[in-house]
């Protein structure tokens, strides 16, 4: 597995990962507790145009960027710089937001985090509470394909206990080239070309890219014995590995009647899991897609919950089920 941000991983950190999905009765979405940023109401910033310092090298969109020290005295209001103006879809509250990025303390410019290095970017939600203040407030509104720079005061940052971890004092200014990568909300689907359900013996899934739930049609036929999976949409992503965290859109059906046991659009939140902690039908199913796609998976007893159905679910012992899920980033 990639390293993770360190951010993601230190107390009092920038992201902090946390259970989303349904109540998740399933286990399917569960994901590894962290400490929020801030236990506190973080106070409304006064957002500026400056300063900020100088971005030297690496200047275009996606490439990792060389940051000047900082100038002077830092601005204690929140200061934001649009340095490439993009013009894609908005990034509004409570979306996952995918981003590249790089930070380092404005006196000293010393890097103490980069995406960059580790070819993947970031994807964390926005705007409510689960990053530091001055991305939560800095950032929502703002489009896909741009960059931003950041100037962040301790109070909209790690506070007065900085973070020992990353090197950063409870009095740094920290500085932020954020690349705006993707957005990703409940209304989100698979991306890519349909592909023919030409198998009688196979459920149907509706192939709808507006958000919606799509519709599973269960044939009256034997269960297979097996996992079953197949491409409905196949998108262009990089395919996914068991050590992978996704974020995705799904819905869960039963075989025998075709009844509706769970599913993220009914929630009206995005499941974020690790596949290594998932049922062994979902890692046989999904692992070696791609990103961006709709994928049917059919799950027997087996690989599924067997005898022991979650506690208070519809799933009766020995079921059948039956999944769409939109695969739409690996985190």
């Amino acid at each position: 597995m990639r390293r993770r941000s360190l951010l993601l991983a230190v107390p009092a950190g920038l992201l902090t990962l946390a259970g989303c999905g349904d109540d998740d009765k399933s286990d399917k979405a569960k994901s590894k507790d962290s400490p929020s940023p801030s236990n506190s109401t973080p106070p409304k910033a006064k957002i500026v145009d400056g300063p900020v310092p100088a971005v030297t090298k690496g200047t275009k969109f996606g490439e990792k960027p060389t940051v000047a020290k900082g100038s002077g005295k830092p601005s204690s209001d929140l200061a934001v710089k649009t340095l490439i103006a993009g013009k894609g879809a908005t990034v509004a509250k409570g979306d996952y937001l995918q981003a590249h990025y790089l930070g380092q303390i404005w006196d000293t410019a010393k890097v103490f985090d980069n995406s960059y290095d580790r070819k993947a970017p970031t994807i964390f939600p926005i705007g409510v509470g689960q990053v530091i203040p001055g991305w939560d407030q800095a950032l929502v509104g703002k489009k896909i394909d741009s960059r931003v720079e950041l100037a962040i005061p301790p109070e909209l940052g790690y506070g007065k206990q900085g973070n020992k971890q990353a090197g950063i004092k409870g009095t740094d200014t920290l500085v932020f080239v954020v690349d705006i990568v993707n957005t990703f909300s409940t209304k989100s689907s698979a991306k890519g070309k349909e592909v023919a359900q030409d198998n009688k013996d196979l459920p149907k899934i509706g192939t709808n890219t507006d958000g919606k739930a799509p519709s599973i049609d269960v044939p009256k036929t034997d269960a297979p014995k097996k996992v079953a999976s197949a491409y409905v949409i196949e998108g262009d992503g990089d395919e996914v590995k068991e050590s992978d965290t996704l974020l995705c859109q799904y819905k869960g059906v039963l075989w025998a009647d075709g009844k509706q046991f769970d599913s993220s659009y009914k929630s009206g939140q995005l499941a974020q899991f690790s596949l290594a902690q998932v049922i062994p039908g979902w890692r046989e199913g999904l692992k070696g897609k791609k990103v961006g796609s709709r994928v049917l998976v059919v799950v027997p007893p087996k690989e599924g919950y067997g005898d022991k159905p979650p506690q208070g679910s519809p799933i009766k012992k020995d079921s059948t089920l039956v999944f769409s899920v939109d695969i739409l980033a690996k985190m």
